[in-house]
């Protein structure tokens, strides 16, 4: 009901769209327009709040940007009409992704020419009754007086109507006093799929690597490092006391520990300042749904319920390409067309809903829903040519194969082989976290992302392996346990260079591996050695070390040279001790034994 808010906000989104292909040059002409678009905006909005009729829209304001727009920039709409030149020329950007947007939506377009005359005008019929009850029946887009040649050959003046209607093409021409001769429908003429390419675009293009933080956090931080300056003075006095025998130990202790301490509200600070709202993170959503619906001619309502939550940037870059993916096959896949979704006596326009939440001090929960038909288990079993899966944990790890796709043909928003393992990747794979899937089969689909809040700074295991010292993610590891004898047997047909054994472990049987085999290690000689358990999808892995050290937090440092970056290795750290301990990925690792044979990572 805010229309005069709305023809505003839609002709200064068009010139600054424009402006954005132009490189980000905005004219100066529109700078004053724009600055006078939001003032008039403005003014509408608190006249809202106030319970006010809203005053139109100005029309020269309206007319100067929609001229700057074609003008300045020349910028068309983002698809293209079957409309006679002439009438295509009269339309402003609005009316035409007006029409466009209707026509996404499944409504017929149509051209209706109206002529009056001396006759009609007798009847009573003019282009002010045309107009009333045509707009009982269709949506008016634009009225375009025209000069038309009459059955006599000589020039009349008619009027065009351009207009978006359910209704049946003889009670428009009924209304309108014409004939359905008169009547031309309006098409796309581009096909649907290239409707959405500038917003998937603008959307997926680079971004700037900054971070906007809040004073009070720089202030926090600062206040945190005064705190370690004072700290390392007393440090320096109390060593020199004791090299003068007048210290004491308990004292030196002291103040070492009031140290760890301020390093670890220090490091605490930092991290907060390199903190993003997830609102942030998913604020482009929205127009990437409302691009993907119209390329797929679908109708599609995005809620996002972010609240108050915040990640680390660099995870929060890697996920957002994640839930590009799931956007969209939600709207691809699991969103039924309008005429579908009426038969499934459900409301024509689909509904998904992103929400998040913080799940722990370190970890967030991301949820993305929609009310879909549901994953069809038998197609996405014969595409990947295995049987049906039984659950759900069993549908994810087919979903997520490389390459499956249950499309034939790729479109332009999915079936291109790449989004679900792209979806895995990144946050199993890169990010460590844990990917969950709900399908109910016309009821919807609900996939669940479970992250770390930071990758920087991680909680690990420590352990060691044939006398060297090793790292994993807490986050990756399902369980730990001591290895007796009784509980390991040899498993028939094993490869023996990746050291492959069975451990009966609480019922059940998991295939063992020898760390140092798979790290191209020499095996220690352990009495009692160690199990890490590792749960991947519905199976579970156990990897065999010599001792646990303990658990600690450490600051990983990613291996970027190309010539030091190997599968398994998800980076590198330092545990107090001056020398480069790796912080190993054992999924990537034991993939890594099985496709490449008896190869070592550690030299």
């Amino acid at each position: 009901g805010a229309e005069p808010i709305v023809v505003l906000a839609h002709e200064m989104e068009s010139l600054l769209r424009s402006a954005e292909k132009a490189g980000g040059k905005v004219p100066v002409a529109a700078v004053d327009a724009i600055a006078k678009g939001l003032r008039a905006v403005e003014d509408r909005v608190a006249g809202l709040a106030r319970g006010e009729v809203l005053a139109a829209a100005p029309n020269g304001l309206v007319e100067t940007l929609a001229a700057l727009h074609i003008d300045a920039t020349g910028t068309r709409a983002s698809g293209a009409l079957t409309l006679d030149p002439e009438l295509l020329a009269k339309l402003s950007i609005v009316e035409q992704e007006q029409l466009l947007l209707g026509l996404g939506k499944g409504r017929r377009g149509l051209s209706v020419q109206f002529v009056p005359s001396e006759v009609r005008a007798a009847q009573g019929v003019t282009i002010t009754t045309v107009r009333e009850r045509v707009g009982k029946l269709a949506e008016i887009v634009k009225v375009v007086p025209r000069s038309i040649t009459g059955p006599d050959g000589k020039g009349h003046v008619g009027f065009v109507l351009l207009v978006l209607t359910d209704a049946p093409s003889d009670a428009i021409a009924s209304a309108a006093a014409t004939t359905i001769g008169d009547m031309q429908e309006i098409r796309t003429a581009a096909p649907a799929s290239e409707l959405a390419d500038d917003d998937v675009e603008v959307l997926e293009g680079p971004r700037r690597n900054f971070v906007r933080v809040d004073v009070a956090r720089l202030d926090d931080a600062l206040e945190r490092l005064s705190a370690l300056v004072v700290t390392r003075s007393r440090l320096q006095l109390a060593v020199g006391r004791l090299a003068e025998g007048r210290g004491s130990v308990r004292e030196l202790l002291g103040i070492v520990g009031d140290n760890g301490r301020q390093l670890r509200d220090l490091r605490n600070s930092i991290m907060r300042a390199r903190m993003v709202p997830v609102a942030e993170l998913l604020d482009r959503t929205p127009l990437l749904v409302r691009g993907l619906a119209r390329a797929s001619n679908k109708l599609v309502k995005l809620t996002v319920d972010a609240g108050n939550s915040e990640l680390d940037k660099a995870v929060g870059d890697r996920l957002f390409a994640a839930i590009v993916h799931l956007l969209r096959n939600a709207v691809d896949h699991a969103i039924e067309a309008p005429d579908e979704r009426r038969r499934a006596k459900k409301p024509e326009e689909g509904h998904i809903v992103v929400t998040c939440l913080d799940r722990s001090d370190n970890r967030l929960e991301l949820t993305i829903a929609d009310d879909g038909r549901g994953v069809d288990r038998e197609r996405v079993a014969a595409r990947a040519n295995c049987p049906v899966p039984q659950d759900d944990v069993e549908l994810l790890a087919i979903m997520t194969r490389p390459g499956l796709s249950t499309l034939d043909k790729a479109t332009h928003t999915s079936g291109r082989g790449l989004g679900m393992d792209i979806v895995k990747r990144v946050v199993v794979d890169e990010l460590g976290g844990e990917l969950r899937v709900r399908s109910t089969p016309g009821a919807g689909t609900l996939f669940t992302l479970v992250v770390p809040l930071s990758v920087a700074v991680i909680d690990v295991f420590s352990f060691v392996c044939s006398s060297r010292t090793f790292v994993v993610p807490v986050s990756a590891i399902d369980e730990l346990t001591e290895i007796a004898p009784e509980q390991v047997s040899n498993a028939p047909g094993a490869v023996d260079h990746v050291g492959v054994r069975l451990l009966r472990h609480r019922g059940a049987t998991l295939p063992l591996f020898s760390l140092s085999s798979l790290l191209g290690l020499a095996p220690g000689l352990i009495m009692r050695p160690k199990a890490m358990i590792v749960r991947r999808d519905a199976e579970s892995f156990a990897f065999q070390v010599d001792a646990m050290i303990g658990q600690q937090d450490v600051v990983v440092r990613p291996l970027d040279d190309s010539l030091v970056d190997v599968v398994g290795v998800a980076g590198s750290t330092d545990l107090g001790d001056g020398n480069p301990t790796l912080v190993l990925d054992l999924l990537a690792l034991l993939r890594r034994s099985r496709t490449q044979g008896e190869k070592g990572v550690v030299s």
